[in-house]
């Protein structure tokens, strides 16, 4: 596969958290062959990360820099990743080779919220056509994030190394920690990873104000033993995640808690006749939702809302070169999702008791996978890669329950009744397909073109969350929008036909230019997204500002251009270098059966940087534009957002093993508002649901970071 680097020194910066969904780095033009040959993925390399990990603790603010890359609002560490329009439910996401399976109605804990930019090694991101053995029972991009490979020492001597990080920003208060320590001999090797941080409300920029349920704490911890001789190489991680709490500003709900432990088994074993990647994984997670203080606090009981998940799997993929430049690729996946979500009754409550209500009882989703995948080369001007792959999925869960089968909860007591009196039962049939070639017809040209069909069966929310009262169903969705949503038994699987290409002009070696366009288009048969049943009404029994959704099936589209480029302005030898880099990402989603603009869909943005380094000094100053956000959905009530421009400064100083870094991001305190940030909801009921507005960006903030390598 060929892969593309990030250029990034400590100039290319991130936005923090709730920025994330504007932001993009351009990229490098530098060649490396990894599994997949024909296929073209972006590399956040370690050094990259270092450079951005100052300013923010979310992962996915780091990947919304690449280009076709989003993120839809969460909490400070929980962005959800969108890529070229398709959002985070719908993308391969992998941590260390490992799915990790959804546990929440609002998706507040998603697979990078378990990570930390402070101590992962790198990140891979497909944003076009990918091949089948990169993931199946998705229709969009791959995300696989990576902890450090395992290091062994090669002179007999004990080896002692790792990193050591710090920092500070400004704005909310935020700060953290972040530390890896291996050691290791010529055969065995332990590696300790861990981190913390925590932060307060951010403030808004340009006199918006806090912004409110925006404050968080987490802290994870891993350990991972490695094993190395003649049969190959064997490793076994465990791992640690708790978070205290983390506000949503676009949720009714915060979360309270979040604790999940995991281990992870991992076997690579190189023969004559092939190589042989097995992977095994088992994870627990227990996550709580209540109020935090800015939505009204617990001392009254509130509202408890709960999730179990009991989930593991393996991934079996066996290579097998069958002559000079063609291999065979073989793989079997298998993987069990266990889910209970039940809210507990408050004493005391009318409408909360006086019995438990089962949102999910038993939920259960199985899915069991093949494929087949062939690469063909041609010298190194021409490649191929073909393969096709089957899903099954299969779905169950148990009846369900209202909190009582009083008049306040009627509509969710004759819900329940419906949902138990018939099957639960569901099976899918997921078929998938690939085609990508990769033609290089002189030097300083690059052709990248690839076709897709891709399926996707519905989650467990999607398909079992049943409660048709207001409240019930404004605690489901993971939108950010205060509208209630509830599912659908007869939902179809999401079949995408993707065409997407690229083509690049480079020069100048690896410090040279080089000029990047990709286009692509999606088109979705049984898309699920949601239709209108009816306003909610507010406590007076008048109109309120959301809706009533379910999730239904529709026809959708996707089409766009990512843009990229990067050119050295002069280079002064001793004097040091000066280069320009630059993004530009635009996608158009329409709903095709009712002729509307779907739902979240990032405006046209543009990021351009200019870059000095000199000796051990970084700098650059860096213009981030979003275009104002008008194509949005109305039945959803989805608000406009206006164009706005953003500047940061970026300087770093690296001695020896010592890094130093200060950032000062939106330099002008600029006041706007997240095209994808969703409804204010936190700012909403401080306000006692007074004040409606979208969720703001973060004010100036200054970033200061310090780390050591050893």
């Amino acid at each position: 596969m060929k892969t593309t680097t990030l250029a990034l020194a400590l100039i290319a910066g991130v936005s923090t958290p709730a920025m994330a969904q504007q932001s993009a780095t351009a990229l490098a033009p530098v060649d490396v062959d990894t599994a997949q040959g024909a296929t073209r993925a972006t590399i956040i390399t370690r050094d990259d990360l270092r450079h951005l990990a100052p300013s923010t603790s979310d992962t996915a603010a780091i990947l919304a820099r690449v280009p076709g890359v989003a993120g839809n609002t969460g909490g400070g560490f929980s962005t959800m990743p969108v890529i070229r329009g398709l959002s985070e439910q719908r993308l391969t996401v992998l941590v260390d080779g490992h799915p990790i399976d959804v546990a929440c109605p609002n998706d507040m804990n998603p697979p990078l919220s378990y990570t930390d930019p402070q101590t992962l090694a790198s990140i891979d991101v497909i944003t076009g056509v990918s091949p089948v053995s990169a993931g199946g029972d998705a229709i969009g991009g791959v995300i696989s994030v990576k902890s450090a490979a395992p290091r062994f020492s090669k002179d007999g001597r004990l080896l002692v190394t790792g990193e050591a990080q710090g920092y500070y920003r400004s704005n909310d208060g935020g700060f953290g920690t972040g530390l890896s320590l291996t050691v290791s001999g010529d055969h065995l090797s332990a590696t300790y990873t861990g981190s913390y941080t925590k932060a307060g409300n951010y403030s808004a920029g340009g006199g918006l104000g806090t912004v409110h349920s925006t404050q968080y704490a987490k802290t994870d911890h891993k350990l991972a033993l490695a094993w190395q001789g003649d049969i190959g190489l064997v490793e076994l991680a465990g791992g640690y995640h708790h978070s205290a709490y983390e506000g949503f500003p676009n949720q009714f709900m915060d979360m309270t808690g979040n604790n999940s432990w995991f281990l992870n088994g991992h076997y690579l074993g190189s023969f004559g006749w092939g190589t042989v990647d097995l992977k095994a994984d088992y994870r627990a997670t227990d996550h709580a939702m209540n109020f935090l203080a800015d939505k009204g606090g617990t001392a009254d009981g509130r509202m408890p809302m709960n999730t179990r998940v009991r989930s593991g799997g393996y991934t079996l993929a066996v290579d097998l070169p069958l002559a000079v430049g063609t291999t065979l690729r073989l793989g079997n996946e298998y993987r069990n999702e266990r889910l209970d979500d039940w809210w507990p009754p408050v004493a005391g409550s009318m409408m909360m008791g006086p019995s438990t209500y089962l949102n999910v009882n038993n939920g259960q989703r199985e899915r069991i996978a093949g494929y087949v995948e062939a690469e063909q080369r041609w010298g190194d001007a021409f490649t191929l890669t073909a393969g096709g792959r089957f899903d099954r999925v299969n779905m169950n869960t148990g009846n369900v329950a209202p909190y009582s089968t009083g008049m306040m909860s009627m509509a969710d007591a004759t819900a329940a009744t419906v949902f138990n009196a018939v099957s639960h039962e569901r099976h899918f049939n997921d078929w998938s397909g690939s085609l990508i070639g990769h033609y290089t017809p002189a030097a300083g040209i690059a052709i990248d073109l690839g076709y897709a069909h891709k399926t996707r069966a519905p989650n467990l929310y999607e398909l079992y969350t049943w409660g048709k009262g207001t409240m019930s169903s404004q605690m489901i969705g993971w939108y950010g929008d205060g509208n209630g949503y509830f599912g659908n038994l007869n939902l179809r699987p999401e079949r995408a036909d993707t065409i997407s290409g690229s083509l690049t002009f480079s020069g100048g070696g690896k410090q040279g230019w080089f000029l990047k366009l990709a286009p692509y288009y999606t088109h979705v048969n049984d898309y699920i997204d949601a239709r209108y049943v009816k306003s909610l009404n507010g406590m007076m029994g008048m109109p309120g500002p959301f809706v009533q959704l379910q999730f239904a099936n529709e026809e959708a589209e996707f089409y766009g251009l990512d843009l990229s480029g990067a050119a050295t302005l002069w280079n002064g030898g001793q004097w040091g270098q000066t280069r320009l880099t630059g993004t530009l990402s635009w996608v158009h989603g329409q709903n095709l059966t009712d002729h509307t603009p779907l739902y979240h869909q990032m405006p046209l943005n543009i990021l351009a940087s200019v870059q000095h380094a000199v000796g051990g000094f970084t700098g650059a100053v860096e213009f981030n534009w979003v275009d104002s956000k008008t194509r949005v959905d109305l039945t959803r009530n989805e608000p406009v957002t206006a164009a706005y421009a953003l500047v940061n400064l970026r300087t770093a100083y690296q001695w020896k093993a010592w890094r130093l870094s200060l950032d000062v991001e939106n330099l002008f305190d600029k006041a706007y508002y997240l095209p994808l940030g969703g409804m204010a909801l936190g700012d909403y009921s401080v306000s006692g649901d007074t004040v409606l507005r979208p969720v703001a960006g973060r004010g100036r903030s200054v970033n200061v970071g310090l780390s050591r390598r050893f």
